[in-house]
């Protein structure tokens, strides 16, 4: 259906004007009486741009999902709610969204087809849990789920970022220490040593060496890291090949690789269990759920175990064969399968995997902190060894 522009007015001979979804001028004619308008003029119209900037954040989808969920759980229309939410979001672009939500299903759309105009706000997950919940009556339960995951994924980014603000912290500071001691203290007591006149040893000369390449290109080393990064980022956008090696070589690295691996598994247990007992069938949970791993190689052993699946292999098969998990989460998903309880299944795969990774991030946090400060204290143990070992030996060469 095309978008068109309308004029109208009500039965109080109100003029009111506005965009509906319509087939031909007849069907918006016949669109408007339903709604209790007379159509005055009306014509075909571009979908209008976004008037407000700005992401629309996970806080706004979960009170999104939870109002939405209490409203329906309590009998109340779709387009009530949507005009109840849209009076309440204070986020001006987030309303204008809902607005937009309105005027599709007033034009004769569901409210997951409104969402899929929309995919930079609603992931397609989004949409295909609201069409599985509008196809089976279970609206509320839906939005619930939803709300849920949300919720977690929160939490889980939060950990994530968690993890990897420390270290980026603490590697600030030690790079600070490094440039003070490298640009200011070192060069002052190694004019000393040169005056005395005596021989340099040789760790002393590497670090008038890495001195002097702190002085001549203290501009490289701190531009060195935000070239790498956008280089990378430039890399990834446009190959893909190079994408698929970075995502590998994340997943290896040691200590973050698994835990991220986890992450992803994790998350993807928890979106396949929600969809599936909305009552979307498992390949359709699987193609889904490809595109929310966020990673190429975890996304290419979901597809090969999606093709398996469709070929006749059971899940808990198709997964053991892709190596994508444990032997103990392949056993939990036998069970849940020879139960007729696979959704339980999952929703156990991912607390494993929730614990695991709040566990391990644990772990990491507590090894962090005495590794960067025994690299802090082997940079200062060889500077001091550098400038005070020449110094000692001139004293000791004085004679009283």
């Amino acid at each position: 259906m095309a978008l068109y522009s309308y004029k109208a007015i009500d039965g109080r001979g109100k003029s009111l004007m506005g965009q509906i979804e319509a087939i031909n001028l007849i069907d918006l004619e016949l669109r408007l009486q339903r709604m209790g308008l007379d159509l005055i003029v009306g014509g075909p119209a571009k979908r209008r741009a976004s008037m407000f900037k700005g992401a629309i954040g996970r806080p706004e989808l979960i009170n999104f999902c939870f109002h939405l969920e209490q409203l329906t759980a309590a009998g109340v229309p779709i387009l009530e709610s949507l005009m109840d939410l849209r009076d309440s979001v204070e986020n001006p672009r987030f309303r204008e969204v809902i607005a937009g939500l309105l005027e599709s299903i007033q034009g004769g759309q569901n409210l997951s087809s409104s969402m899929a105009d929309y995919t930079d706000v609603f992931p397609a997950v989004f949409a295909s849990l609201i069409r599985a919940g509008e196809e089976t009556g279970r609206m509320s339960q839906v939005l619930k789920s939803l709300a849920e995951n949300l919720k977690w994924e929160d939490e889980l980014i939060a950990q994530t970022k968690k993890l990897m603000m420390y270290p980026a912290f603490v590697g600030s500071i030690v790079l600070g220490v490094t440039l003070f001691l490298m640009i200011y203290l070192v060069p002052q007591m190694l004019g000393f040593i040169k005056s005395t006149g005596q021989a340099i040893p040789l760790q002393t000369r590497i670090l008038i060496a890495v001195s002097n390449f702190f002085i001549d290109y203290w501009w490289a080393v701190l531009a060195a890291p935000v070239v790498a990064f956008a280089a990378i980022k430039l890399a990834i956008k446009r190959s893909p090949g190079f994408r698929y090696r970075f995502d590998d070589f994340k997943l290896r690295l040691p200590l973050l690789g698994p835990i991220q691996r986890k992450i992803i598994l994790s998350r993807f247990a928890s979106i396949f269990a929600m969809m599936y007992s909305a009552g979307i069938t498992i390949l359709d949970c699987i193609k889904t759920s490809e595109e929310i791993a966020g990673n190429l190689v975890i996304k290419e052993g979901l597809e090969r175990a999606g093709q398996q699946i469709a070929e006749g292999k059971n899940v808990s098969t198709a997964f053991q064969d892709v190596g994508l998990f444990p032997p103990l989460v392949i056993r939990m998903l036998r069970v849940g399968e020879s139960s007729g309880k696979l959704d339980n299944a999952l929703l156990n795969v991912s607390y494993f995997y929730n614990r695991d990774v709040k566990d391990a991030i644990g772990k990491v946090e507590v090894m962090i902190e005495p590794a960067m400060t025994v690299i802090l204290g082997a940079l200062l143990g060889w500077v001091m060894l550098s400038v005070l070992g020449p110094i000692y030996d001139s004293i000791s060469k004085i004679k009283f």
